[in-house]
Parts: C-alpha cells; structure tokens; sequence
C-alpha cells in the first residue's frame, strides 16, 4: 500500500511547512540524490578517464548512473543516454547535428502544445537549413493535439516530427506511440520532449518505437541535469560538435566538456529512491512488468506505475480545489472521465485578478505556484491569454496529500471572497 507519509520523510524540503504545488516547474530532490552529491564531492571528486583512484571511482559512478537511467527510459543499452546541462541544452545540441542532414525544402513538424524548447531549436535550424516547419495546432476548448491536423501535415514527408509526452501548461498526455507509428510510416524521425511526464508514469523508448527522447532530472525529484535518449545507431552516425581530443564514440560523444559529476551522482542517488518505491509500494503493479523486466528495471517501471495510480487520486482533488472556486477558468481537459489522458497539472484563471496576483496571493499563505507561459509560448499565444499574464499554473506530484490540496483550496476561496467583500 502506497505510504505517503513515508514517502515525504524522504524530501527534507517538505518538512518547513510549505506546499509545493509548484512541482510542474521542477520537483524537491529527494533526500537519496543529496547524500550521492555529498558522498562524491568528498570522496570520489575528479575528472574522468584518469589513472588514479578518484578518477576510476568517478568513472564508475558515471557508468553506474547511466546504465540505472537506461533502465528508467528503458533504452536498448546504456551508451543510448547521453548526460548534458538539461534538456533544452541537450536539444539545441542534437538539432544542431541532425541539421546537417536536411537540406532546403525538407520539412519539420512542431506543435503548438509545445514547451518552447522542443520548438524553438528546430525553428532555428529550419531557419539554418531552409527547411520548412509544418505547425500542428491543439483543440483549445480541451487542450488536445489536433491528430487529424498531424496526419495532414505527415503529407509532406517531413524528416523530423518534434512532439511533447505531456504539455508542461495544460497536461494533456499526447497518444505518442500512436504519433510515432504514423510519423515512421511517412519516413520521418521522431524527437520526444518527455520533460513533464517523467515524473508521473512509466517511459519505455523501446515500446514507443521514438529515435529520440529527452527529459530532465530536476523535473523527477532529482538534480539540475539533463537526460538525452537516441537510438545508438543514429547517434553513432551523426556529427557531433565538439573538442577534439574527446571521444567519437557513445555515450561520451555527444557529452560536450566535462559534465556535471555530483549531479549525475545526484541521479544515481534520484534512482536508488525510485527503486525503493518500487519494491515497497507496488505490489499492485508487479504483474503489469515482471514478465518483460527484472532488477532495478522492474523496481523503476513499478514505482512510476504505482506513482500514477497515486496521483490519479490527487488529479481530481486539484480540479475539483480549483473548479468549485467561483470565476474560475481551467483550461484543458476538464472531462474527469478522461483524465488517464493527463497528468495532474492544470492552468487557469481567477476573474478579477492576473495570474501573478493570484500567485502572490498563494504565496502569501505559504502555497506555491507558477503564473506566466512557461515557456509554452505557443499554447498561451493560442488560448489569447499571453498578453494578460498567462495563466496560473498548479501541479501536484506523489508526495502532495489531499490535505494540502484542500489548504489549496481554501487559499482559492479566500482570495476570491475578499475580492467580493
């Protein structure tokens, strides 16, 4: 049975009294990846590839951090996972190299849905390049992707589709296994911003047939670091730009500079925690993958299964918080039948107050939320609210409780019953 009250004893920043609802712009590390970057910067601080123990110590870490995120991604092998700044970082550097292949014409799709990071670096390289970008808008009565309008833009064979897991503004769960199949059929590559569904449900890259995948730890209760997934044998054959002593070969290829050591031992850290909630909490979820992983393979994908099932519960909880609210406006799926198609992050408005009020407001009763785009450019410029502050946006994780959603809600009805007094 799922512990919530073990699971919080695990994030010291939840024991000052504040609720983090604030989680869709980044998660409390967990207590496992703070010990790790301790342990490292004391006992194993080096550079890589050296002949001294610290060197070879370092080394390990690394490898042993990247074969635990290829078990989280599911990827073929760990070379598959390059480590970089975060994923925006990360995705500007793989444009960069996938660029050489296009050439004037070829056409690029991108959506609307997007986090600005999945959009603007193919924009750019389109714009290097002479390519063409195909937009995919969304449904903004119920923040869907516009699927027929994909299928219509697949017409033109497009060499890349650029598609988000979840949308960092309204939390729509895009189909993206579906997104691949027809993406694949028309010739193109497949890049997947998994940023914000990382932290809310299993990833299998291999099951979702995408060549690339891109994520960020801080976004899943870990460190400031980026994670990249590319099929090895596209990455082994694309240009990487880089110094020129460093490796040719995977995984380091594509990691420009030294990295960030004690945040990947961070990860490390980040994984072991994931793991313990897999073998303590999902008991449920043991059938659903004990038949195609084993190990820390299996811990992982059952901690992020039980992890969903948890926050399905939690899901409802905020929009009912945020609904019964008078003046309020949510924007995205609001249909509770079909709330498997998000993950428990929603963006709104209170009539009478911007955004960064309500979110000043919250603050002031020790809630925390964002207001803005987000750096969803697109969605906010598409639901006619960017030039009015964007949009209030709260997202609760597994180790959120309903009591502080309810806290939530009250602040809500404070604020509201105040402006009507």
């Amino acid at each position: 049975m799922f512990d919530n009250a073990k699971i919080r004893h695990q994030f010291p920043a939840l024991h000052g009294g504040a609720v983090f609802l604030d989680n869709p712009g980044g998660t409390q590390a967990v207590k496992n990846c703070m010990d790790r970057m301790i342990e490292y910067l004391i006992e194993s601080n080096a550079n890589h590839e050296g002949a001294f123990k610290t060197s070879r110590d370092s080394d390990e870490m690394i490898d042993k951090a990247r074969a635990s995120a290829a078990d989280f991604l599911n990827a073929a092998r760990p070379e598959e996972i390059s480590f970089g700044q975060n994923m925006t970082s990360l995705t500007f550097h793989i444009s960069r190299s996938l660029g050489r292949r296009f050439a004037p014409g070829d056409e690029i799709i991108v959506t609307r849905l997007d986090h600005d990071a999945n959009i603007a670096p193919w924009l750019l390289m389109a714009e290097d390049r002479g390519c063409i970008i195909r937009w995919v808008d969304f449904h903004p009565e119920d923040g869907t992707l516009d699927l027929d309008g994909f299928r219509a833009a697949l017409a033109g064979k497009p060499k890349l589709v650029a598609v988000g897991y979840a949308s960092n503004a309204l939390g729509t769960i895009n189909p993206v296994a579906e997104i691949v199949k027809l993406a694949h059929a028309a010739g193109a590559l497949v890049f997947v911003d998994a940023v914000h569904y990382a932290p809310h449900g299993p990833i299998d890259v291999q099951a979702l047939g995408c060549d690339f995948l891109a994520c960020s730890a801080y976004k899943f209760f870990g460190p400031h670091l980026g994670l990249l997934y590319g099929r090895a044998d596209l990455l082994d054959g694309l240009f990487a730009y880089k110094v020129r002593p460093s490796s040719d070969r995977l995984p380091g290829k594509f990691e420009t500079g030294t990295q960030n050591h004690e945040a990947i031992a961070g990860l490390a850290g980040t994984f072991d925690y994931l793991d313990w909630v897999g073998q303590h909490f999902a008991a449920s979820h043991a059938a659903a993958y004990d038949k195609a992983f084993q190990g820390r393979a299996l811990h992982l994908k059952q901690a992020m299964a039980v992890i969903r099932s948890y926050e399905s519960d939690l899901a409802l909880a905020l929009f009912n918080a945020i609904r019964d609210v008078p003046g309020t406006t949510i924007y995205g799926l609001t249909d509770e039948k079909r709330f498997a198609e998000r993950v428990p992050t929603f963006a709104f408005r209170v009539k009478g107050f911007t955004p960064r009020q309500v979110a000043e407001k919250l603050d002031a009763e020790g809630i925390y939320v964002w207001d803005g785009n987000y750096y969803a450019l697109e969605v906010t410029l598409r639901l006619g609210v960017e030039n009015s502050g964007g949009m209030v946006r709260t997202g609760a994780v597994h180790y959120n409780t309903r009591e502080e959603i309810e806290k939530f809600g009250k602040a809500l009805h404070k604020l509201t019953a105040e402006e009507s007094s």
